[in-house]
């Protein structure tokens, strides 16, 4: 994947604009105490990127762009305000301090409010290898999405139309500072290879996609492979059918599992707990997966889509069991959170950091002949969960699986049951690790589910 360097824009100097940015944050701090805050936080980031789409061979956008950013909390007392600008010129932040201070002494305290403690922050940054620059041009990126697409739509004289192909690279830098003396730096990539293509037979239309994406360039898929996976999962989709409404397995594949996962992250993060808004409410050292099945955070992957040395207060995060044995170890919680349940942060302010399931020993085809017959799931629609109750309604789509072997694409069905109960019936996790995101886990089988169709 090498480029020309014709277009490239200018390369964003990562050490330079972190020596700058960690300057500008201290003359923000000192802004905020002589403006009265008690204690202040600065955010700064500087992002940089290129993004490029063609679709049946043509270019449709190219995009450069470099964002800017400058986040501001201050409490006075217990009391808390925070504003936000693009603009660093030094009236604007000015300003931007001025909007926050303000804020806050017109807000009600909260006992709650104020800096993590100095204690949890981070003492070493290890290199968790999550910047690598890659020097691309428009050109060179056009010429891989045109890889991309033209790859998928040669696999069949079915690939009638393509809904287009793309290219992006990302870099930024961030700086987190505060007036308890924590100053922490991070940098790091984005990259991704997209193809998305349109298969047409006797019964209609189907649509898929792939996509690749990586911290690093070289740990991307080949863009044609990319394309040709795109073709085959579009092809596959041809003739799909309806069910009847039923009760079967249910196997998730990898790049939906993990919204399973997200659903329990959601309902023991703590501002669902503390706004008693959660179905496992009060859940923690309780069992509420098989016995076997254990789910851990590990924040310092290196080239980890989710790594990071701290959270978004500060906190230095740490490898720790989220589920171990089926019981549910700890909650999600940043620092405001947990003060507000009386417990202690977990380092997850602003979110997780790369949640790994602990895989089983069954490749896909294997969990195929466990489930036997029943429903795989490769495509989730709608937004049927309720957080409070745990019930789950959603659209899908998908292949009818019969004596462990595929039989026939399904389409426009609905999957329901409880996630509590969901939970409980997993029967298994399979070993196809689907790594592109900060939630890494394989096929997930549900053993009992309703799907409803016809």
């Amino acid at each position: 994947m090498t480029a020309d360097v014709a277009t490239r824009p200018p390369e964003l100097s990562t050490d330079t604009e972190a020596a700058r940015l960690a300057d500008l944050a201290a003359e923000v701090l000192d802004r905020c105490r002589a403006g009265g805050a008690t204690e202040a936080e600065v955010g700064l980031s500087i992002d940089q990127g290129l993004e490029v789409n063609v679709r049946m061979g043509e270019v449709e956008t190219i995009s450069h762009t470099r964002d800017r950013g400058l986040s501001v909390t201050v409490y006075v007392g217990r009391r808390k305000g925070s504003a936000s600008t693009a603009d660093l010129a030094p009236a604007s932040i000015a300003a931007t301090v001025g909007h926050a201070l303000a804020i806050a002494r017109h807000t009600g305290e909260d006992p709650a409010a104020g800096l993590a403690d100095p204690g949890r922050f981070p003492t070493e940054f290890p290199d968790l290898d999550l910047d690598h620059p890659w020097s691309v041009t428009a050109e060179a990126a056009i010429d891989l999405a045109l890889a991309a697409e033209d790859a998928g739509r040669a696999v069949d004289r079915r690939i009638a139309n393509s809904d287009g192909a793309g290219v992006s690279t990302g870099r930024s830098v961030s700086v987190l500072a505060n007036s308890a003396g924590f100053l922490g730096v991070e940098r790091g990539t984005r990259h991704s290879i997209s193809c998305s293509l349109i298969a047409a037979g006797d019964a209609g239309m189907q649509r898929d996609y792939w996509y690749s994406a990586a911290r690093a360039a070289t740990d991307l898929e080949d863009p044609e492979a990319i394309g040709r996976r795109a073709a085959e999962r579009a092809l596959a989709r041809l003739g799909a059918r309806k069910l009847g409404t039923r009760e079967c397995p249910v196997l998730y594949v990898p790049e939906v599992a993990r919204s399973l996962i997200g659903h329990l992250v959601g309902a023991v993060s703590g501002g669902a707990l503390y706004r008693k808004a959660s179905f496992l409410l009060d859940h923690a050292g309780r069992t509420i997966f098989p016995t076997w099945f254990s789910i851990r955070e590990e924040p310092h992957l290196r080239r980890g889509q989710g790594s990071s040395v701290f959270d978004a207060d500060g906190v230095a995060t740490v490898a720790s069991d989220l589920v171990r044995d089926g019981v549910l170890v700890r909650y999600v919680l940043g620092t405001y959170s947990a003060r507000r349940l009386g417990l202690a942060s977990t380092g997850n302010a602003g979110g997780i950091h790369n949640l790994v399931v602990e895989p089983g020993n069954r490749d896909f085809a294997g969990l195929l002949a466990e489930m036997g017959t029943g429903l795989v799931v490769t495509e989730l629609m709608g937004q049927g969960v309720n957080p409070v109750t745990g019930d789950y309604s959603r659209g899908a789509a998908g292949f009818w699986v019969e004596r462990g072997e595929i039989v026939h694409p399904v389409e426009e069905v609905t999957i329901a049951g409880n996630l509590r109960e969901m939970f409980a019936g997993i029967a298994a996790v399979g070993s196809d690790v689907d790594r592109r995101g900060s939630i890494l886990t394989g096929s997930i089988l549900v053993g009992r589910m309703t799907v409803a169709g016809s």
